[in-house]
């Protein structure tokens, strides 16, 4: 019998590729009008007064957040998962019509989530919760998306060729396994309109309350941090730097102890959003002690990566992939060691409710998360569209103009912050309040300016990755994956 190479199916791979590039242009460029708009408010009214109800900031704001991480992420999670999976696994989508449906079901149903969740926020619906706006009729299509990925995930993996689970799956497993138990948890609520007649059809309250619910809430708020933008962003990396840099994962005992880590450590991390709140002090130590903490495993992922490309460079001069990778996971050093920081008590009372709480969020999205992502769409394209990439001078020239983008952004914003906590704290020989606040708002105006200027650069960045894979999935010159380098991990 002919031994043929196994033939994989990208048919969701590709789907999800191009959403995740769609999402992220609209996510990001909302992103740039809000920063704009921070700068100066009367960008908003430029849009004519028909408009400005739904572009207002109160409106656009959670839009932005959620576009880029269940938008622009997650997307890029589901194409790399229905990528890598197979590859990894040794099987083919195509061998299980079953595993294919649900792959395509869960791709429609996705799709169908997003437009109810642009159309319901701009429309002025939502729980009013972190990273937990939408109301419940969307939770249930989320829960039937994620479900439906957990099918393909252990229906993949059960009945894969290739016996050892390489330590990406681990991390894909974990994402699935943690998003599903805390947004089931924190989303659990009461729709007023059924249970008691009032309200709109779409509005609900928590079945929690006070405290209750703060803590719950951010028990889900931090761990969709931990869970969408760090475990399946590391999954991509075990996988695609040593694919494109031929090199072999430095340690693989370091990162399973990294793994083993990063999930008992994280999942209590969530109580430095507390801090100097009504919730116990024990349950404030315990956040801010396990964020310290955190430090370790964080950096042992980030470290194993680094010293993956050990005696090898000179790769970083010659190709964007490699920098694109390297830069995210030095990206991921400087934002687990800034949080844990962030997180201890002295810190904090200075850190919270400022522009510096921004820029830690954004030098982790736009620096690791998104960097990632563009990296491991890159790798993949070729290999899934059988086109050499268009333009890898673009790549590059995307690099240098997206990195000085973050540095912009994430600079003015730790000065803008912490000039913030300065002037809150500072008070005059009696005791009273020095600066109004108004007077923090006029001298944080050129640090708003720069993070706008700073967010367009990105943002410029993100239009030429959207152009250069459109026109290599269109225009490139055709070329087969035996032509590519074809390395370890797991020989995929």
């Amino acid at each position: 019998m002919e031994n043929r190479p196994l033939e994989y199916d990208y048919t969701v791979a590709k789907w999800f590729m191009i959403a995740t590039i769609v999402l992220g242009v609209v996510g990001m460029l909302v992103g740039v009008i809000l920063a704009w708009q921070l700068a100066f408010p009367g960008v908003n009214l430029m849009l004519g007064e028909g408009l400005a109800e739904y572009t207002n900031f109160s409106r656009l704001r959670p839009l932005h957040t959620d576009a880029v991480t269940y938008g622009f992420t997650v997307s890029g999670i589901m194409a790399t998962w229905y990528y890598v999976g197979q590859r990894v696994l040794k099987v083919s989508m195509a061998e299980s019509p079953f595993l294919m449906f649900i792959g395509k079901l869960q791709f429609i149903l996705y799709i169908v989530v997003v437009a109810a969740v642009v159309v319901s926020l701009l429309l002025g619906f939502t729980q009013s919760k972190e990273y937990a706006e939408f109301e419940w009729p969307i939770d249930i299509g989320v829960v039937v998306v994620w479900v439906l990925w957990g099918v393909s995930i252990f229906g993949l993996s059960g009945i894969r060729r290739e016996k050892s689970l390489y330590i990406s799956i681990w991390y894909y497993i974990a994402a699935f396994l943690a998003v599903a138990m805390l947004y089931l948890f924190n989303n659990m609520s009461v729709p007023t309109y059924f249970v008691a007649g009032v309200g709109s059809v779409m509005h609900s309250v928590s079945m929690y309350s006070g405290t209750n619910d703060a803590l719950v809430q951010w028990w889900f708020g931090h761990n969709a941090v931990a869970f969408v933008f760090t475990t399946p962003i590391v999954a991509m990396i075990y996988y695609f730097l040593p694919k494109e840099s031929g090199q072999a994962v430095y340690s693989y005992k370091l990162s399973l102890l990294s793994f083993w880590g990063l999930m008992f450590v994280y999942l209590w991390a969530g109580g430095h959003h507390l801090v100097y709140s009504t919730v116990p002090d024990w349950m404030q130590t315990m956040g801010s002690v396990f964020s310290v903490v955190l430090i370790l495993p964080s950096w042992g992922s980030a470290i194993n990566m680094l010293l993956t490309m050990k005696g090898e460079w000179n790769q970083v001069a010659s190709n964007p992939l490699i920098k694109f990778m390297v830069l995210a996971s030095t990206f991921y050093m400087f934002s687990t060691l800034e949080g844990p920081i962030q997180a201890i008590k002295s810190v904090n009372a200075l850190a919270h409710f400022t522009d510096w709480i921004v820029g830690h969020v954004h030098d982790g999205v736009l620096g690791w998360v998104a960097f990632m992502i563009f990296a491991a769409l890159f790798h993949m394209a070729p290999r899934v569209f059988k086109r050499e990439i268009y333009s890898k001078s673009l790549m590059n020239t995307q690099f240098w103009i997206q990195t000085l983008g973050v540095v912009l952004y994430f600079t003015s914003m730790w000065i803008a912050g912490i000039t913030q906590g300065m002037m809150w704290r500072a008070h005059d020989e009696f005791g009273n309040l020095a600066y109004s606040f108004i007077d923090t708002v006029t001298v944080l105006h050129p640090y708003y300016t720069i993070r706008a200027v700073g967010g367009t650069l990105y943002l410029i960045g993100v239009f030429m990755f959207a152009y250069n894979m459109f026109m290599t999935m269109t225009a490139a010159k055709r070329v087969e994956e035996s032509q590519m380098q074809n390395t370890s991990p797991m020989g995929a």
